[in-house]
């Protein structure tokens, strides 16, 4: 296998698991890494062609800057050159540009992979010093950042047909890209891949008094928690006895009145954002996760339960039924549909003991089959690949 020099830009550093997952096999399998990032915590990694450029604090920012600033002056004036005059017909030549590009320029990695579409327009440049640009097509920036934010549409149909390879997370998201101006023909799927050999799979049916219902994601209302909590009433009014536990809205004030006016203060608790290891306690603890979001690419959250041997339930949204599959290896109900959601919950928790079995295990081996790290790593791969015609 053709071993990259790969450039990741992930915005923030340490990134979010499912990138963390992608770095560290990439890594493994011999690629060498360049991460940039807003630094906001101290990460390391185990393997050693894992290179980190993490800017945080004037000093630290100021060190960057001379320090790349003086080795392209010294070996690659010309491009420095080259970049500097793109920066400045784009309105880019400030401070922090600087701080982010000439890393790259300097390293000169065959692969510069942007993980958040919505920056697209600052690293166009790449192109022009032989750098293949990929992108990956996560949910919230393509599928409703481009209609709630117009400006966004324009940005992405004016540079998409720049990009040398895109990267979906469904097949879905890849269709709605194409709005958009991105080439099927360019385009991958690579499904999120996990570490199964963490995710222990457990298969008996938990023994909680009260029926424990588990959400997790942030506080937006694309994650239709105002619908889910709609259900929860439901189920009340039904004489069910149950929990839910949304994690990752914190304190969210319309939320929290619709609890309120719901009457389910003693049913329903809302909690700040935790740390990964805490969230797939929380899985494990649960008898079913729910997600009730109105448009998604496919949720990790989802993947991870099933993995674990979580009932699911899932809204019909972006790509969710290219994993979840009704009655076989989890539920899916429409969106908007709180009444279906009770339904769905209620039979969940009233699954016999041998179609409980059967719909977890079916769980576990499409994650084993499609999801898993190794498969991903060997997807991307294929992406990178492609991008040069191989």
């Amino acid at each position: 296998m053709r071993k990259f020099k790969i450039a990741i830009y992930c915005g923030e550093i340490p990134p979010p698991t499912f990138i963390d997952r992608l770095i560290n096999g990439l890594a493994e399998q011999g690629s060498k890494l360049i991460i940039i990032g807003n630094l906001t915590q101290k990460v390391s990694y185990e393997f050693n062609n894992i290179k980190i450029v993490g800017y945080s604090g004037k000093i630290n920012k100021f060190f960057i800057l001379m320090y790349y600033s003086l080795l392209l002056s010294l070996f690659r004036r010309k491009e420095k050159t080259q970049l500097k005059n793109w920066m400045k017909l784009n309105n880019k030549n400030n401070t922090i540009s600087k701080i982010r590009y000439y890393p790259i320029l300097y390293d000169k990695p065959d692969v510069f992979h942007l993980q958040w579409i919505k920056g697209i327009e600052d690293w166009v440049w790449v192109r022009d010093f032989d750098i293949k640009l990929i992108v990956s097509l996560r949910g919230a920036h393509i599928n409703y950042t481009p209609i709630c934010e117009p400006k966004y549409a324009e940005i992405y149909k004016k540079y998409f047909p720049l990009v040398d390879g895109f990267h979906g997370v469904s097949n879905e998201i890849i269709q709605e890209a194409t709005k958009y101006n991105a080439e099927i023909s360019k385009s991958n799927t690579v499904y999120s891949g996990l570490d199964l050999n963490y995710l222990t799979f457990n298969q008996q049916k938990p023994t909680n008094e009260v029926f424990q219902i588990l959400s997790v994601g942030r506080s937006h209302w694309i994650k239709g928690y105002t619908v889910a909590l709609d259900a929860m009433r439901i189920l009340k009014n039904n004489n069910v006895k149950f929990h839910y536990t949304i994690v990752g809205v914190g304190q969210n004030e319309e939320l929290q009145f619709q609890r309120k006016q719901l009457d389910l203060i003693n049913e329903v608790e809302f909690v700040e954002k935790l740390p990964f290891d805490k969230i797939i306690s929380k899985i494990q603890q649960s008898d079913v996760v729910l997600l009730p979001s109105f448009k998604e690419g496919i949720a990790n959250v989802i993947l991870e339960s099933m993995a674990l041997g979580t009932p699911v339930i899932s809204t019909d949204c972006g790509g969710i039924n290219e994993v979840v599959n009704d009655n076989e290896n989890g539920f899916i109900v429409p969106i908007r549909n709180p009444e279906v959601m009770a339904i769905a919950l209620q039979k969940v928790a009233n699954l016999d003991e041998s179609t409980y079995v059967k719909i977890i295990n079916n769980a576990r081996n499409s994650i084993e089959n499609n999801h898993t790290e190794s498969k991903m790593i060997q997807d991307m791969m294929l992406l990178y690949k492609k991008s040069y015609g191989e």
